[in-house]
């Protein structure tokens, strides 16, 4: 029997009144062409019975890949395998893999999440779980596995990011407990495992004299350009860490000097404005030309996804800043007790810092409130902060401000 050849695949069609045909490829193999598509098929005898095997649809399955799949098929009966029911096993095990069952969890709970959280649990899943355990299936998946897992997230320093992670997958365990696919949960195996987080505040540097340590080995960072620029913006905006990595350009007015942050990035649920110092702007300024064609100001190797939530965090350490002295999240720390310091009048601290107004009506809509005085707290920050870097003297602690 003459094998086919591409031409014929290609233009094979129905004629007028025909259901569908076959066009022979030898070996039991055939293209079965219908009014919905082209289909390869492959007969074949197995333990006395005839069956029949779908390669998959043309073009997405080419000739010479439809003719891969009957040789493997046919190694397998060789081997007294039935490839169907392999195939069937294959798909059972893939829908039954780790990454399988959290992202059919994932989506049950999406509805009921913040969008910033969803973002950040997916992230966090693709980044750090399903490159090594996604493809395992998730009742194979033993408590060592998963701590190997964890630690190698904890060696970058990101500690919390570790036990959020194992929290994470302690709820896919469950929900494929529940669905049938797993018998047990091993992250209680887990319990004492990895370093526990640090309670109460986060660590901070309010020595003006250490500041100043920090801004200059800020600026001595060498590193990729766009975790350079996040590194030398952090102390200026103060904003939290999962606010900066997730900085959109569609935010930012550079003109106007402005950056706004919708509410659904917001932990609290509200928009806020961060004023941009004439620092902060020349600083975007550069990395516009870099980034300004992504989405995200700071992205990872994947240019469609922000960067890593523990980048800040293991910057400071190669700079030799421990984690008991200042994390990321400490730079809002540092403002609030430096500015406080100061003199600045508590409400525009913390309205800059959008911390949650005790009147909810009046919160909704004061994401501009004492916006003209916060422009001027932001400028005088970013100067406070260079001076400190630049050996300045300290500014007057006592002196009042607007």
């Amino acid at each position: 029997m003459a094998e086919l050849k591409e031409i014929q695949v290609r233009q094979a069609k129905l004629k007028a009144g025909q259901k569908r045909k076959k066009l022979a490829d030898g070996g039991g193999m055939y293209l079965l062409v219908t009014p919905t598509g082209k289909y390869w098929r492959l007969d074949y005898r197995f333990a006395g019975k005839r069956k029949t095997l779908a390669l998959g649809i043309y073009p997405d399955v080419s000739l010479k890949r439809a003719r891969d799949k009957r040789h493997e098929a046919r190694t397998s009966i060789a081997d007294s395998i039935d490839p169907a029911m392999q195939k069937k096993a294959t798909k059972q095990a893939e829908a039954n893999s780790f990454e399988a069952v959290a992202r059919e969890w994932y989506e049950k709970q999406k509805p009921t999440w913040k969008p910033n959280h969803a973002r950040t649990v997916i992230s966090r899943l693709e980044r750090d779980v399903f490159p090594w355990l996604g493809s395992t299936p998730v009742a194979d998946i033993e408590a060592p596995a998963l701590l190997t897992l964890l630690k190698r997230i904890e060696k970058r320093g990101a500690i919390e990011t570790a036990h959020r992670i194992k929290s994470i997958c302690g709820q896919v365990f469950r929900y494929a407990i529940a669905t049938g696919r797993a018998q047990r949960d091993p992250v209680p195996d887990l319990r004492g495992a990895l370093r526990p987080v640090k309670q109460g505040s986060m660590a901070t540097i309010t020595n003006p004299k250490r500041v100043g340590e920090l801004m200059r080995a800020i600026q001595s960072f060498k590193g990729t350009f766009q975790v350079q620029c996040a590194l030398q913006i952090a102390p200026y905006v103060f904003v939290r860490p999962t606010e900066l990595r997730h900085a959109e350009w569609t935010e930012f007015d550079l003109d106007a000097a402005q950056w706004n942050i919708p509410a659904e990035k917001m932990k609290m649920g509200r928009p806020h404005i961060v004023p941009l110092a004439s620092q902060v702007v020349a600083i975007l300024r550069e990395l516009q030309p870099f980034s300004g064609g992504d989405k995200y100001l700071f992205s990872g190797r994947d240019k469609t996804r922000p960067m890593s939530d523990g980048t800040i965090n293991a910057c400071l350490r190669r700079l030799s800043f421990g984690s008991n002295e200042i994390v990321g999240h400490g730079f809002r720390g540092m403002a609030s007790t430096l500015l406080h310091g100061q003199g600045w009048k508590s409400d525009i601290i913390e309205r800059q810092l959008a911390h949650i107004e005790g009147n909810s009506v009046k919160a909704a809509y004061n994401h501009a409130e004492y916006l003209p005085e916060r422009i001027k707290l932001m400028q005088h920050w970013a100067d406070y902060l260079d001076g400190l870097r630049d050996g300045a003297d300290v500014i007057n602690i006592n002196r009042r401000q607007a």
